[in-house]
């Protein structure tokens, strides 16, 4: 009996002392307690707003903010410092019957303020603006002790909550230009030695290309010339003094691939190291030691990608390790793009702490357009952790409409925080708490379309076309599957309109993607096109979606150039089935189907994957046999413009007839002018005549525009132009 007793009284102490100890925030309503900031500093005051916005709307109440010191009975104390968490972390402590929040630095307070609120408080935050609490007159915290420190030091991706301040304290995600000075972070070099102002005079700091000297917007420095280095010093001295607040910049090089200066002198440090990155590092590390004060970063992208063999970076050197040539339908340690990049990566890691990945994470050709590589995001996390990455920018080009880019900034965003988290119990949550009863439905959708990736051993890349997939992860039974699958989504949603719109937006990459592959097959029966493509329209404008792709590229101009490009009008092309005689062949790459794809009655859409024949600094010269004598009043060919892809258009081109095949009489020519426009467009090479004559035969030339110009990422050189369809009226 007496042990009896005993342990009721113990139990009815501890929770005496365990009542006494939980903090009441609001009790009927009331403020039961306060907020105190030990420092009055913006970090503190933004925390302390943050836990006010969401007591008001949970209890309708706020908490009094003062000032003081810690020893505050009964109190959300914030201001502290810690030394149980790094960078942005957060200790919870809770003493003397209050809670304090205790920074680790930066941001450290607001973050610990976002936990609390969703881990104690029943907040969740999904999107922009969208949110989920659950109201209550009585708040009560319990007793809260232990330290949180995120992954990785700085945590960057593409969301569509700009116009939603708490959206990016809530994801813990930073900004180029709150680290970087002067917001220069990527492809500074033409920023910091513009070859506009400098190239004329001192062509020799530009990069050596095919045996001259090449100054332009993306050509890169010749890192061995000293004049660069003291050139680049003077700019930084008036950058720095300008921008005394911050203390990281980018010395990178400018966007383009192999455009490093290959003079003798960089041609041999870059033989000696092994990669052209050991220039690119001998130079930053001059300027670490000039600036001592100063974080440098600097690219490690596609021709610098590979470390240098001997030279090593200095610990205020930064190293922006990009993955843009990896496939994404496993994991970057799985498939052997991956395994080129995770090579670079551990050979990085071996030699710094300090590295940046830039990780590519959706479809740049056909952002609005499936992409399920939502299973490798924790593994690949996990990998740059292991291998010394403290920075993470996951470029997931999350506008409006992008294949489930709420989850999937949503899944980053925790991800990047702490990569263990179980990914498939995010999307669970997320689903759930983004679409409600449609979430079952969504869950399925993506892992029948995972499996079916993974199952057509089909790569997914981030210049992809659904059309890549028509046959795997797309194919009419699946696509089949998926809008029986949404089709249960919308029903289960159609009571409530925010959910069904959300539903409703998510579909639109499955019916962006049914309308390509639908282009790429002959039919009569358009009527489905017709009313697919009009949803689509009605659907993208509807959801104010911006853009298509990485150009952008407008859903209404795509609608209205589908109708015009891939539905049929009531012109007969003469040169259906045409025979094609080659003088000079397309690139080897495209020889396989050149000689049915000019004529074949299909376009070629925005990506040049599929459909188009492509010529690398070469001209184009061919006959096209008719098969037998027809009149004929216009000849036009549809070319292709793609800058980013270095596809541009060619000078121009003629076009000549003949009856017989051997005499042949100009029919006319035409020519383009220079175009620098990033959107992706279709522009036909077109010639007509008044009086129509007859021929069997067409000599069709294009003339190259040879070497891309000083302006453009290939500087140096050879351009691409490609050509789909050839149309004679």
């Amino acid at each position: 009996m007496r042990r009896i007793l005993s342990t009721i009284f113990a139990t009815l102490m501890l929770s005496s002392l365990t009542a006494s100890a939980q903090i009441n925030l609001v009790k009927n309503g009331k403020a039961k307690t306060r907020i105190v900031c030990t420092d009055n500093n913006d970090t503190n005051q933004q925390a302390a707003n943050l836990l006010n916005h969401f007591l008001e709307l949970i209890s309708g109440t706020k908490l009094p903010i003062v000032q003081g010191t810690p020893t505050y009975k009964n109190a959300i104390i914030l201001g502290e410092q810690t030394t149980k968490a790094s960078h942005d972390g957060f200790e919870f402590a809770t003493d003397n019957g209050s809670l304090h929040i205790k920074n680790g630095g930066h941001k450290g307070t607001i973050y610990g303020i976002v936990t609390l609120l969703e881990k104690y408080l029943g907040v969740n935050y999904w999107a922009n603006s969208s949110y989920t609490l659950h109201k209550q007159n009585n708040i009560t915290l319990p007793i809260i002790n232990y330290a949180e420190s995120p992954a990785f030091r700085y945590r960057q991706t593409f969301s569509y909550g700009n116009d939603d301040p708490i959206y990016k304290l809530w994801f813990r995600l930073d900004e180029p230009n709150e680290v970087f000075i002067n917001n220069m972070w990527v492809h500074t070099f033409n920023q910091i030695l513009p070859a506009n102002r400098f190239g004329k005079a001192h062509p020799e700091w530009y990069s050596f290309i095919n045996g001259k000297r090449q100054p332009g917007d993306h050509s890169q420095w010749c890192l061995t010339n000293p004049e660069v280095f003291e050139a680049a010093c003077q700019q930084l001295d008036s950058i720095f003094k300008a921008n005394p607040e911050l203390k990281m910049i980018s010395i990178s090089q400018n966007d383009g691939n192999n455009t490093n200066c290959q003079c003798p002198e960089c041609k041999a440090v870059d033989e000696y190291e092994g990669s052209p990155s050991g220039n690119i590092i001998r130079f930053l590390n001059k300027l670490a030691t000039h600036y001592p004060d100063k974080e440098f970063s600097t690219l490690a992208y596609l021709y610098s990608m590979n470390p240098p063999l001997h030279v090593k970076p200095l610990p205020n050197v930064n190293i922006m390790l990009c993955n843009i040539d990896c496939k994404r339908e496993v994991p970057l340690t799985d498939n052997e793009s991956g395994k080129w990049f995770t090579k670079a990566l551990e050979g990085w890691g071996r030699i710094s702490d300090n590295i940046f990945v830039w990780d590519y994470g959706i479809n740049f050709d056909n952002t609005v357009s499936p992409f399920p590589n939502f299973h490798i995001l924790k593994k690949n996390l996990q990998l740059f952790k292991k291998n010394h990455a403290t920075m993470i920018f996951e470029q997931v080009n999350g506008h409006r409409g992008v294949d489930f880019s709420e989850m999937r900034a949503y899944m980053l965003g925790k991800l990047m925080w702490n990569p263990n988290m179980d990914s498939d119990s995010l999307m669970q949550t997320f689903l759930h708490g983004y679409y409600g009863a449609a979430a079952p439905y969504l869950y399925q959708y993506h892992k029948i379309m995972e499996g079916a990736l993974l199952a057509s051993n089909v790569p997914l890349w981030i210049y992809d076309s659904p059309i890549s997939h028509k046959d795997g992860m797309l194919n009419k039974h699946l696509l089949k599957t998926y809008n029986e699958l949404f089709d249960k989504a919308e029903e289960a949603v159609s009571n409530d309109t925010t959910l069904l719109k959300r539903v409703h937006m998510s579909r639109l990459p499955l019916q962006y993607s049914e309308l390509e592959i639908a282009r790429t097959e002959v039919t009569d029966n358009k009527a489905d096109i017709v009313k697919k493509l009009s949803l689509f329209e009605q659907k993208t404008k509807e959801y104010n979606i911006p853009s298509l792709n990485e150009r952008e590229n407008r859903p209404a101009d795509y609608c209205k150039l589908y109708r015009q490009r891939f539905l049929p009008t009531t012109e007969t092309n003469k040169a259906a089935g045409a025979k094609v005689i080659w003088s000079i062949k397309p690139a080897e790459r495209y020889q396989t189907i050149a000689d049915k794809a000019l004529t074949d009655g299909l376009y070629g859409g925005t990506t040049y994957v599929e459909s188009w024949v492509g010529w690398n600094g070469e001209d184009a010269d061919f006959i096209l046999d008719l098969g037998t004598i027809k009149e004929i009043s216009s000849i036009s060919i549809d070319f292709l413009h793609q800058l980013g892809a270095w596809i541009l258009l060619p000078k121009g081109g003629y076009y000549a007839t003949s009856l017989d095949g051997k005499k042949y009489e100009p029919f006319g020519k035409y020519e383009f002018a220079e175009d620098r426009d990033l959107s992706v467009k279709f522009v036909k090479g077109k010639v007509s005549t008044s009086k129509p004559v007859k021929a069997r035969y067409i000599k069709v030339h294009v003339n190259t525009l040879g070497n891309c110009p000083s302006w453009h990422y290939g500087v140096g050189y050879p351009a691409w132009f490609f050509m789909d369809e050839i149309v004679v009226l």
